[in-house]
């Protein structure tokens, strides 16, 4: 059995201002948008990759005080986003800083190998952007 990744959801405050990072800041690809009632579900993806998309929604099926508690952890960043690879992450950085987006990490060299950066999205959900080393010869 292979399993590859589909989906992922992004849990967002305001799905139109989220939107505006995903799509025009980091360059995704809007694919669809699903509103019912005061919820959506907006897919995006990245156009290189069509099987992959990330659902960022405002939706959460639970009571009152569980959309409380989890807006409460996205507003302080405590609930991780996505990681997206670059192939120009100096490029995509100051994409990302022109658009006033809160940067956490500037550009920076990992123990591990991988050069990236963070950022986070208007609802606080922390966005990683690496560029994984040169394959050495």
């Amino acid at each position: 059995m292979e399993l590859t990744l589909s989906t992922c959801f992004v849990q967002v405050q305001d799905p139109d201002i989220a939107l505006a990072f995903y799509r025009d800041t980091l360059g995704l690809e809007v694919r669809n948008d699903v509103a019912n009632g005061g919820f959506r579900w907006i897919t995006v993806g990245a156009a290189a990759q069509p099987g992959v998309s990330i659902v960022i929604t405002n939706y959460l099926n639970g009571s009152p005080d569980d959309n409380d508690m989890i807006a409460a952890l996205i507003a302080k960043g405590a609930l991780n986003g996505v990681h997206f690879s670059a192939d120009n992450l100096d490029a995509a950085f100051e994409k990302v800083r022109a658009s006033g987006a809160e940067i956490v990490q500037e550009p920076t060299e990992q123990f591990w190998g991988t050069r990236d950066f963070a950022v986070r999205d208007p609802s606080g959900n922390l966005v990683r952007v690496g560029q994984p080393p040169a394959a050495s010869s």
